[in-house]
């Protein structure tokens, strides 16, 4: 069985893992080793399984750890090769990378020890960020985790999707009453930063399909938003959707600690 779960979703880190009992892989690296280890331990995850580690992009809240990573559990890293070269000048990455670079090209598929796994850009001002989509025992599981718009490439792969894990950062009466300065209100909300909740519920009404099974809302911000209002605003776009109530999961990843096990 498909097992998913969040280490921490957040801007204090970003990690994930989607797996079976033979194979896994990890999606960015924003959390220390020793809680990943702890978290692999008490959720019975071999770190022997796991094929690789996904890169979404270089931001340090998603690949803080990723040195440590490699030195220790010593997979291989998986990203474009903008991504990767970006990693190679990195100051938490750059003494460590080379040896274990794999690139992979937008929209191709990339075989990870029996993981298919293709990448699409979205927009977030980082050098490139991207979404990953993961074919895996016949499930077809798609994340974007900081996205500051939604594109055709990112609504064509979601609408593939059965599992779907997609930010829904801020409530935008929150984000322009609070006490961020203009600039950075400006960065978050002008389609390079991320995306807000309504943002998120008018791209759930574009994605919405039959074979849609699971939403998780991730990145919320700590200091913009709630779980309850993001819910809320994803909630009612399924609804106006025409989705079944109990067809579709609908869930908020913690930002700061890891979610239980979710099976899918």
């Amino acid at each position: 069985m498909l097992r998913f779960f969040s280490l921490s979703s957040g801007s204090c880190g970003n990690c994930y893992y989607l797996g079976t009992g033979k194979k896994g892989i990890i999606i960015d690296a924003g959390v220390s080793l020793r809680r990943l280890n702890r978290l692999f331990r008490d959720y019975g995850v071999d770190t022997g399984t796991v094929t690789g580690v996904l890169v979404t992009h270089t931001h340090l809240d998603h690949i803080k750890f990723l040195g440590s990573f490699c030195k220790k559990l010593q997979k291989p890293v998986f990203a474009t090769e903008k991504i990767m070269d970006s990693l190679a000048r990195h100051t938490f990455t750059s003494s460590v990378i080379g040896s274990y670079r794999n690139t992979i090209v937008e929209n191709e598929p990339a075989d990870i020890g029996g993981i298919t796994v293709r990448c699409f850009e979205v927009p977030h001002d980082a050098s490139q960020t991207v979404g990953y989509s993961i074919c895996i025992d016949g499930h077809k599981f798609v994340i974007m985790t900081d996205i500051g718009r939604m594109t055709d490439d990112a609504v064509k792969y979601a609408s593939e999707a059965d599992t779907l894990v997609i930010e829904s950062n801020y409530d935008t009466d929150m984000l322009l009453g609070g006490s961020y300065t203009e600039d950075l209100k400006m960065r978050i909300m002008q389609g390079c930063g991320h995306l807000s909740n309504m943002e998120c519920a008018e791209a759930l009404k574009r994605i919405m399909h039959h074979g849609l099974k699971n939403i998780f809302l991730c990145h919320l911000s700590e200091n913009n938003n709630t779980p309850e209002l993001a819910y809320k605003a994803s909630s009612d776009a399924l609804a106006e959707s025409g989705a079944v109530k109990g067809t579709v999961h609908l869930r908020c990843l913690p930002r700061s600690y890891p979610s239980p096990v979710f099976y899918l």
